[in-house]
């Protein structure tokens, strides 16, 4: 079945926890021929069998979806100064970089953990743990040569991201620009990011979500503050076409943001096919 939005959600992804694609979710996606970035958040890596991730993934190649990924963030440390806690990170993270092939995904969005007020009196310590992390999952990544972007999250500035990048230097590592986190999290102006030439030319993904500048909402586009005109504006005049996945937090402002976008035109010269 195809939406009125077609035109749109043939060339980006929708954000779709797996628990809520198992809890039905998934028939939401099918109906409307959404592409899902799948969040391995949670238990899920845990508790699911692959058999269960190769179910869902048969059943989006047979109706010709794509999906990206989205590794897990919460409670984990790349670069953490517990070496228990590190080891920790490292086991739940391989196994979801263990489903790319199972997925064959656009790309593989992950978090750095890095807040400036809990490790930058060590920082020297945090980035010779967090490139360990890194550079194994990175091998895995480019074995199936799958798109690694690193989003900005608790980050204030490029720095962080610009470190990794050289450290690191992989061809399949690349930049996810999260414009609500800026908002929420950094107060820096999206043009900080995308100026600066170490983290700005590895521009491969957007998330789309918007706020009033005060909370991490992943409201529909335009309802909070966020230029999305003036963003797009670059994207063309720069001639960037990154993947795009849109984040609202409930299938109305899902709906709301695909009714924005089409009222903007706001993908127009810019989608990557």
């Amino acid at each position: 079945m195809k939406t009125p939005y077609a035109h749109i959600t043939d060339y980006c992804f929708i954000n779709a926890p797996f628990a809520l694609l198992r809890a039905g979710l998934l028939e939401l996606f099918l109906k409307n021929r959404l592409q899902p970035e799948i969040g391995l958040e949670g238990e899920c890596l845990w508790d699911t069998g692959k058999d269960v991730f190769r179910k869902t993934a048969a059943t989006l190649k047979r109706h010709n979806l794509s999906c990206t990924l989205h590794a897990p963030f919460a409670d984990l440390a790349p670069g953490g100064f517990d070496s228990k806690i590190r080891a920790l990170t490292r086991e739940k993270l391989r196994l979801a970089f263990e489903l790319i092939p199972v997925f064959n995904p656009r790309s593989i969005v992950c978090h750095l953990g890095f807040e400036e007020n809990k490790h930058s009196y060590k920082l020297d310590t945090w980035l010779e743990n967090t490139l360990e992390t890194w550079q194994e999952l990175l091998a895995i990544a480019e074995r199936y040569q799958t798109p690694v972007m690193f989003e900005n999250t608790y980050e204030t500035s490029p720095m962080i991201h610009r470190t990794l990048f050289a450290e690191l230097n992989s061809p399949v590592l690349g930049f996810c620009l999260d414009v609500g986190h800026l908002m929420a999290f950094a107060d820096t102006p999206w043009q900080v990011w995308l100026n600066e030439e170490a983290v700005g030319s590895r521009l491969g993904q957007l998330h789309l979500h918007d706020n009033l500048g005060d909370s991490d909402d992943h409201l529909a586009i335009g309802r909070g503050n966020f230029n999305f005109d003036e963003l797009f504006d670059y994207l063309r005049d720069h001639r960037l076409s990154p993947l795009i996945t849109l984040e609202p937090h409930s299938e109305e402002d899902l709906w709301r943001s695909l009714a924005a976008i089409d009222a903007a035109d706001l993908f127009r010269g810019i989608i990557r096919q």
